[in-house]
């Protein structure tokens, strides 16, 4: 036989826990996510920027041609 006061405060408990590992698994989630924002950022910035290098214009419907040489 459980007392009744006991199985209340391990329920409290592991319902405090649950939260605590939900939190926690919620706060890294956001971290990842973040990260991987400023990653893609980084990396479209950088595509961009080896386009540009190589003289490449980024056109309507992303279709890709050599930049026409201004003289």
């Amino acid at each position: 036989v459980v007392c009744p006061v006991l199985k209340l405060v391990a329920d409290s408990r592991v319902q405090t826990l649950l939260q605590q590992m939900q939190d926690k698994f919620q706060t890294m989630s956001d971290q990842i996510i973040g990260r991987n924002i400023l990653f893609t950022n980084d990396l479209e910035k950088n595509i961009a920027d080896l386009m540009t290098q190589a003289g490449v214009e980024e056109l309507e419907g992303e279709n890709k041609t050599p930049a026409t040489n201004k003289s």
